[in-house]
């Protein structure tokens, strides 16, 4: 057999860059309360179980059990626990012994005890099973209840050796290729890794702001006008004619509609103004954001989301180059939004995506530059504003003379001193009602905003309602993993009962996607894989890139190497930093591979590094495979020999002590 030169997966510093993960913090799967009963224990246990985190799960069993909670269902799952996906030649002495002891405290099996019959069933297997008893033994399995049959086929399919260890396999393979599509995979597993939106948010209506100068010019003009007027009529009345106090009704009529008028102008035109400044594209380009923050998160998602919503028959650039200034207006307004509350980007691309479809529903539909049309002067407006120009004027003329005549030099004062009075009156207020009337605009805008964000928020939340749960997503890792091992044996023509073991390194890969549950394993949408099969033959590793959203794979490398090829193995780093796996060949360069990454940042409050660590390397199955590969790598093919062999003599031991069970 030759050994080739082994080539790095990872090499040196290489880095994996594994994006921001995702905490799914409003789900206590893994959450065991404080001062929890055994009972909880014993529940919380089956969650890892299933979550494939198989020394929690063990540790919280035997919590429970020395706790006092020991029944049929939890002995059963005790032993599925111990023996998950190991053979009994992998056990150590230490859980040979406990293996013992759990058999020997089982109480008489009552037969009308659907668990015991799983009981009897895992004792069957125990003991050696002869090629004739295989079909018998099989049927016994298929006759337990569904998750009885799931616990068997998933965690045991190692246990057996011979012609049942065969059979086993063969069904544990069929289970895993049918579960790994199961319950609608592949159109539910990228939701797991996306974070709880965050809910919509609206910036608050300014509210009216009007400078004191223009109450103090409104108020104060007005006062003195009326006093001019007030003045004026003296003269007027002094001629005894009825034709200045038309004059003078006309004028102050013309004034007021020309008030109306002017304000509803002077609102429309300002208002307009500031709408073209939110869509008109910048003079100059923005400043980068600092990288990493938030504000530069946002401004990806914008180009992502502006880059791809293009819509039907618009070139890309004239799109880009239209939309530059309503990007950076509803940009900086989400920026404004979220950025202090220590919310990550991506729980607000569900908003960016909402508002980038909805401008580009306004482009389709012509609708864009809507407001151009809705604040177009009206003819009413331009009939108050013009008419009472014109009417003031008029009226004026009518006034001034019979003023003039009756007195010539109080007259003119008054005139003058109307005509200075009102004109910074009627400038003040037109800016006034411009802003009283911009506030009821905005708050009926913001009203809009808010019913079409929460409207699309609860359609975007319940297109997550059906994320996949946390055993779920271990199932299906387990069932690609199967399926994985079972195409590697057939690549290199080997039989389950030619397998001593097989182990496997799960590590993040590249640009990958992270998510967990508090005090759960982290979940990877890409995983790499290196897989060893032992053989009396050697070692046979396989490196598999496995993309978990598609579950679609690729082999990487195939190594074959001797036992006694293996100078060493280690794990380098800290679990809460980064950890590499490192195999190293007496004739290749060491074959590197990092585990885990640094993460604090996602810690819960109630969370320990440390203990998340373990908890994904022992939902990876590092531990086990680190297990194999040391022992490989201290005694060779030795220590194959050594543990089958001792791993018999207990075996038989054991053999015994089931024979004495009672029934």
């Amino acid at each position: 057999m030759t050994t080739p030169t082994a080539a790095n997966v990872a090499q040196g510093d290489a880095h994996v860059d594994v994006q921001a993960g995702v905490v799914h913090g409003d789900i206590n799967f893994y959450r065991l309360p404080p001062d929890s009963s055994p009972e909880e224990e014993f529940a919380f246990a089956l969650n890892y179980l299933d979550g494939r985190v198989r020394d929690q799960a063990r540790k919280l069993i035997e919590k429970a059990v020395a706790g006092g909670y020991v029944t049929t269902e939890v002995q059963f799952y005790r032993l599925i626990a111990l023996l998950s996906g190991r053979t009994l030649r992998q056990l150590v002495p230490e859980e040979l012994d406990h293996l013992t002891a759990i058999c020997a405290s089982l109480p008489h099996l009552d037969d009308h005890d659907e668990w015991a019959a799983g009981l009897k069933v895992i004792i069957r297997l125990l003991a050696p099973v002869s090629a004739a008893e295989t079909d018998l033994v099989v049927k016994e399995i298929d006759a337990l209840n569904q998750r009885q049959r799931d616990g068997i086929y998933g965690h045991l399919e190692a246990l057996l050796e011979g012609a049942m260890q065969e059979e086993m396999w063969r069904q544990s393979v069929t289970l895993a290729d049918s579960q790994r599509t199961a319950e609608d995979r592949f159109t539910r597993v990228w939701k797991f890794f996306h974070p709880t939106p965050a809910p919509p948010r609206t910036l608050p209506v300014q509210p009216a702001a009007i400078p004191l100068r223009d109450w103090l010019r409104a108020g104060a003009g007005a006062a003195v006008f009326a006093l001019a007027v007030v003045q004026l009529i003296v003269p007027v009345a002094a001629r005894g004619t009825l034709d200045p106090f038309l004059g003078l009704l006309a004028g102050l009529v013309g004034l007021a509609a020309f008030c109306v008028g002017g304000a509803d102008r002077y609102y429309r035109g300002t208002r307009l103004r500031a709408k073209e400044a939110q869509i008109r594209p910048p003079r100059q380009r923005r400043r980068e954001a600092p990288p990493g923050g938030f504000a530069r998160k946002v401004d990806r998602l914008f180009d992502r989301y502006f880059g791809r919503y293009i819509p039907q028959g618009t070139d890309r650039n004239y799109w880009l180059a239209q939309t530059a200034g309503i990007q950076r207006h509803l940009r900086d307004e989400v920026v404004e939004l979220y950025r202090e509350q220590r919310i990550e980007a991506d729980r607000v691309a569900w908003l960016v995506r909402h508002l980038v479809g909805h401008v580009r529903g306004q482009w389709e539909r012509d609708t864009l530059t809507a407001y151009r049309q809705q604040l177009r002067i009206p003819a009413r407006t331009k009939v108050l504003h013009v008419g009472g120009l014109a009417l003031l004027t008029g009226g004026s003329l009518w006034v001034v003379p019979a003023v003039m005549a009756s007195a010539p030099l109080s007259g003119t004062g008054w005139l003058l001193l109307a005509a200075a009075s009102a004109v910074p009156a009627v400038r003040s207020s037109f800016r006034i009602v411009a802003e009283r009337r911009r506030v009821v605009d905005d708050q009926a805008e913001k009203d809009d905003k808010d019913t079409a964000r929460w409207a699309a928020y609860h359609r975007w939340c319940h297109k997550l309602s059906d994320k996949p749960s946390d055993t779920e997503m271990a199932a299906w890792l387990e069932s690609d993993r199967k399926v994985l091992v079972d195409q590697a044996m057939r690549q290199y023509r080997l039989r389950p009962s030619h397998v001593i073991a097989h182990a496997f390194i799960e590590a993040p890969a590249p640009s990958c996607k992270k998510a967990r549950y508090p005090q759960g394993p982290w979940r990877y949408s890409r995983y790499r894989l290196l897989l060893f099969l032992l053989t009396d033959d050697g070692v046979r590793q396989v490196n598999i890139d496995l993309d978990f959203e598609t579950a679609a794979s690729r082999t990487t490398q195939r190594l074959n190497y001797r036992f006694d090829a293996v100078a060493a193995v280690r794990i380098d780093g800290i679990a809460t930093r980064q950890q590499t796996f490192e195999l190293t060949l007496f004739n290749g360069e060491p074959i590197s591979t990092r585990v885990s990454e640094p993460d604090n940042e996602t810690l819960q409050h109630d969370e320990n590094a440390t203990k998340i660590a373990e908890l994904s390397l022992d939902a990876s199955g590092l531990s086990h495979t680190l297990h194999v590969l040391e022992g490989v790598a201290a005694e060779g093919k030795e220590w194959v020999k050594h543990r089958r062999r001792h791993a018999d003599e207990r075996l038989a031991d054991l053999a015994g002590a089931l024979r004495g069970l009672p029934d």
